[in-house]
């Protein structure tokens, strides 16, 4: 596996939780300006690969590195949008200010200092990349999930991260929502070069949009064009038995042979 303008690269890693290994013999690489779905059933380990990058969690084994170095907490080059944000209806906030402190790298909470006008033009700028610039003087309070999604993302964006790791930024969204944000996630990608790895459910909204997909599935994870990954030949050999991949006339794609429960993730 080439190392050659790659953000992610890891050989043969290892993940888990103390000494037991959730999936394991991972190898794979991701580049600049590369859109990532990672999905699988629930459980997998999605969510623990983000653990990984963002430092809070030590690989069991193998090697992962991210710009060349071991992953560690707190690296401003990363941006994270978690799965649940935790906004109370009485939230005064504004949006503008939100994406303010992700600027300067200030945590959640109240900030005096008034902005600048270099701040403010910069904040409505990020707004404006994910189609949030309307909300920038509603308070976090009243928005909607989708809102709240890109005002979020616009946050995590604000410092300009080579990487944005995104834990399914797509549930509870209706079909427009849910296209309308995969478009705006796809030209912050395009525009900017960032590494973005997505985790979802549903992978047949992001198959326009993806260069790579990483399936996690019975502790093992298969990695690669969506071309490469979403076969027969491949899941099978993921999930240890026999597997069938249909496409429809769309291109979208489900999966016959695993359990039920999974089979709402393609």
């Amino acid at each position: 596996m080439s190392s050659n303008n790659s953000i992610i690269i890891a050989e043969n890693l290892v993940v888990g939780y103390g000494l037991k290994p959730v999936w394991s013999k991972a190898n794979f690489s991701f580049g600049p300006g590369e859109f990532v779905a990672i999905i699988g059933p629930n459980g997998a380990g999605k969510t623990t690969l983000f653990r990984i990058l963002l430092g809070l969690l030590p690989p069991i084994g193998g090697m992962i590195r991210i710009f060349g170095s071991e992953p560690k907490r707190g690296n401003p080059r990363i941006g994270y949008v978690p799965q649940k944000h935790l906004v109370d209806s009485d939230t005064r906030i504004e949006c503008l200010e939100l994406v303010r402190l992700g600027l300067s790298g200030t945590k959640w909470g109240f900030n005096p200092n008034p902005f600048s006008h270099k701040e403010r033009d910069a904040a409505m700028a990020v707004l404006e990349d994910v189609g949030a610039a309307d909300l920038a003087h509603r308070h976090l309070g009243i928005l909607s999930g989708g809102e709240l999604q890109r005002v979020f993302l616009a946050e995590a964006l604000a410092s300009r991260p080579e990487v944005l790791l995104l834990d399914e930024p797509l549930s509870n969204l209706d079909i427009k929502r849910e296209t309308d944000l995969l478009h705006q996630i796809n030209n912050v990608v395009r525009s900017h070069g960032v590494t973005a790895l997505l985790i979802a459910h549903n992978i047949n909204p992001l198959l326009p949009h993806l260069d790579k997909v990483m399936y996690i599935a019975n502790g093992k994870v298969a990695t690669g064009k969506p071309s490469q990954v979403l076969t027969s030949e491949s899941l099978s050999a993921l999930y240890g038995t026999q597997v069938e991949v249909l496409r429809d006339p769309h291109g979208n794609v489900a999966i016959v042979g695993v359990e039920e429960h999974h089979g709402d993730m393609l």
